[in-house]
C-alpha cells in the first residue's frame, strides 16, 4: 500500500535556515576558512571558555544518559534568576518548547496571534497544528500591540511577542508591555520569547520574570544560543508556573536535553565576563555597521540585539551575490521584507569584510 500520511502537509512551508559554512564553501568553490557567516546571530566570540572546559571534562561521560530532570542546571539558573525552581522547564532550544505549546494549545479551529515580522518558527509550528495564525502589522518596525489586541477573540490561544524581536531588532517599552498583559483575555496565554534579552543591560531588561511570579497569564522563553554561544548544544528555556509547565511536560521526551549540553549551560551561567565581553562587541559593532551604511545612503533599524537590518534594495539579490564573494549574510524575503538584509555583529574584521563586500557589488 502506499504511505499515507495525513492531509494538509503539501502546504506546510519549510524554515530557511542560515546555510553552514561547509554547505555555502562547497557551492561556491571556496574553503571554508575563506568565509565569513554573519547569519544565523551567533555569538562571535565562541563559547565561554568556561563552558568548553566543562564540555571537555563532560566527554568522558557520554555513554550514560543525560539528568531528564536537570537538577544541577535547574537549581543554578533558578538561583541566578531569583526564581523557584518548578518554575522552569528546559527545551532542545528554544524552538522545541514553541513546539510543546502548541501539542497543548493549539489545533483546527484556534488561532495564534503574533506580528508580521516577527520569528517565522511561530507560525510554522501554529499551520504544523492546524492552527491560524493572526499576524499585525508592525508599526516603525516595532510589534503594535493594540493592533495585535485587536486580533485576539474567543479561539485564541496563544499571543507571541519576540523582545528584543527577531528579525527587526526593536524593542517594546516595558510599561508598554505591563499594560498590554492586563489587556490580554485571560484564556490567552501570551508567550514572551527573549533570545537576546541578555544582551540588554541588566537595568534595561523586561521585569518579565516577576510577571511570571506575581502569577499573571505569561510564559518566558529564554535560550543559551545567543549571549552565551552555545547554539551548537541546543538549550532553551521557559520560564513559567509549575501548573503551566506541567502541561508542557507531558509532550517533552525523557531526555530531550543531553548532558554536554546541561554541563556546557551550567558553566556558562557562572561567566559574567563573557556576558560583558559579548555586549561591547554588539555595542560596537552595531555602531560600526550603522555608521558605515549611513555613510553609503543606506537605510537600517535601531537594533538592540545582535544583528541589523539593512535596505539594499533587493536582499535577495545582494545576498547571493554577498555569498559568493564568500559573505553569509541573510536575506529577508521570507518575512515580507524583500528589500532588506539582515547582518549579524561578528568580530571587526568579519564586520569590516561584510562592509567590503557591501560596497562592493552595490
Amino acid at each position: 500500500m502506499p504511505l499515507m500520511p495525513k492531509p494538509g502537509l503539501d502546504s506546510l512551508m519549510v524554515y530557511e535556515p542560515g546555510r553552514p559554512l561547509e554547505e555555502v564553501a562547497r557551492a561556491h568553490g571556496l574553503a571554508p576558512s575563506e568565509l565569513v557567516k554573519l547569519a544565523s546571530n551567533e555569538n562571535a566570540l565562541g563559547p565561554s571558555p568556561k563552558a568548553v572546559e566543562a564540555m571537555r571534562n563532560a566527554a568522558s561521560k557520554m555513554h550514560l544518559y543525560p539528568d531528564g530532570g536537570a537538577f544541577y542546571l535547574r537549581g543554578a539558573l533558578a538561583e541566578k534568576l531569583g526564581i523557584p525552581a518548578d518554575h522552569l522547564l528546559f527545551g532542545n532550544g528554544s524552538n522545541e518548547i514553541i513546539e510543546f505549546l502548541g501539542h497543548v494549545f493549539l489545533g483546527p479551529g484556534t488561532n495564534l496571534v503574533m506580528s508580521q515580522a516577527a520569528f517565522i518558527i511561530y507560525k510554522l509550528v501554529a499551520n504544523s497544528f492546524g492552527a491560524e495564525t493572526r499576524m499585525a502589522p508592525m508599526k516603525d518596525f516595532t510589534h503594535d500591540l493594540d493592533a495585535m489586541l485587536g486580533l485576539i477573540d474567543e479561539q485564541t490561544r496563544l499571543v507571541f511577542v519576540a523582545n528584543p524581536n527577531n528579525p527587526t531588532g526593536t524593542r517594546v517599552d516595558n510599561a508598554a508591555l505591563d499594560a498590554f498583559l492586563d489587556r490580554v483575555p485571560e484564556h490567552v496565554l501570551v508567550v514572551l520569547d527573549e533570545a537576546y534579552v541578555e544582551l540588554l543591560p541588566p537595568v534595561e531588561q523586561p521585569p518579565s520574570l516577576d510577571w511570571v511570579k506575581q502569577g499573571r497569564q505569561v510564559l518566558v522563553m529564554r535560550t543559551f544560543s545567543k549571549t552565551y554561544g552555545l547554539a551548537g548544544i541546543r538549550l532553551g528555556y521557559a520560564v513559567a508556573r509549575p501548573e503551566l509547565l506541567g502541561l508542557l511536560n507531558k509532550f517533552r521526551q525523557p531526555f530531550n536535553v543531553t548532558a554536554m549540553a546541561l554541563a556546557a549551560a551550567q558553566a556558562a551561567l557562572e561567566d559574567e565576563a563573557y556576558v560583558e565581553r559579548t555586549r561591547d562587541l554588539v555595542r560596537e559593532g552595531l555602531a560600526y555597521f550603522e555608521a558605515e551604511c549611513a555613510a553609503m545612503g543606506l537605510e537600517t533599524v535601531p537594533s538592540v540585539a545582535n544583528f541589523l537590518l539593512i535596505k539594499t534594495g533587493a536582499g535577495r539579490k545582494h545576498f547571493d551575490a554577498l555569498m559568493s564573494r564568500g559573505v553569509i549574510a541573510r536575506p529577508m524575503d521570507g518575512y515580507g521584507l524583500p528589500a532588506w538584509l539582515r547582518v549579524t555583529v561578528g568580530t571587526r574584521p568579519e564586520n569590516e569584510r561584510f562592509i567590503e563586500k557591501l560596497k562592493e557589488i552595490l
